[in-house]
């Protein structure tokens, strides 16, 4: 078998491969496209059965964590050879990835310590029906006065109370089709209300009327916005984990 770091137009058929059997937002995504990856293929006999991709763990522009692995599945009981190769070929410290990429997540407790997780990733789950009759959902205006935000971006939509804009929001695109990235912030004054939770809501509809599948995701030690997200019907689709190589591979 033999790993060779290679480009990101080599490995494009077999990353089709990993999006279509993994199907959820792949936080990491854009690293591929913005040339943050470092990108190896495998191959036995020339014939290529798998790829790992690998990042910075603090700087995004540094090579030393896995954050990505597929192997076909007519040599998937070979992964963890596969794996450990890929480990020495790209000198790499250490591995991050999503529990729901459950290949990837089988080889971080076989070959990692030290395992933690500090984020919470969301899925679209239930419809919900949270209204206010004195709060208005709409596009952005530029003639909006807008809150200072501390934590997000200002939206492309707002909810707006007696004149006032109270909380903002949207969805960004960066990530693997037909996934996008709901993020909101409220007015401090206006928050424990449910007007995040009313927010998320109806920037979810119309994410879907855009064509893309709402996903999220939140600190673990972020025990508000969890419950926000939960209760605008958004669920747990798994958590980040980080984990360091051990010395014995």
């Amino acid at each position: 078998m033999k790993i060779v770091k290679t480009s990101l137009d080599s490995i494009l058929s077999l990353r089709t491969l990993f999006l279509q059997e993994n199907n959820f937002q792949v936080r990491y995504d854009a690293c591929h496209i913005r040339g943050w990856a470092g990108e190896y293929i495998f191959r036995v006999d020339d014939v290529e059965i798998g790829y790992g991709s690998v990042k910075g763990k603090e700087d995004l522009k540094d090579r030393d964590a896995i954050f990505e692995f597929y192997v076909v599945p007519a040599v998937r009981n070979r992964a963890a050879t596969i794996f450990a190769a890929l480990i020495k070929a790209s000198g790499v410290s250490y591995i991050e990835c999503q529990s729901n990429d459950l290949l990837l997540s089988a080889m971080m407790f076989e070959f990692a310590k030290n395992i933690f997780s500090d984020v919470t990733l969301f899925k679209a789950g239930s419809v919900t029906y949270h209204h206010f009759d004195d709060v208005i959902f709409r596009k952005k205006m530029d003639t909006d006065h807008l809150f200072d935000h501390k934590h997000e971006p200002e939206g492309d939509y707002v909810i707006e109370k007696d004149g006032e804009i109270v909380g903002t929001g949207g969805f960004l695109l960066h990530y693997n089709k037909p996934f996008a990235d709901l993020y909101m912030e409220v007015q401090p004054g206006h928050r424990r209300k449910g007007y995040g939770s009313f927010l998320i809501q109806e920037i979810k509809k119309v994410c879907y009327l855009a064509g893309r599948v709402p996903a999220a995701r939140c600190g673990i030690s972020n025990p508000a916005s969890k419950a926000t997200l939960i209760k605008a019907g958004m669920e747990v689709a798994g958590y980040m984990l980080t984990g360091e190589i051990q010395a014995a591979i």
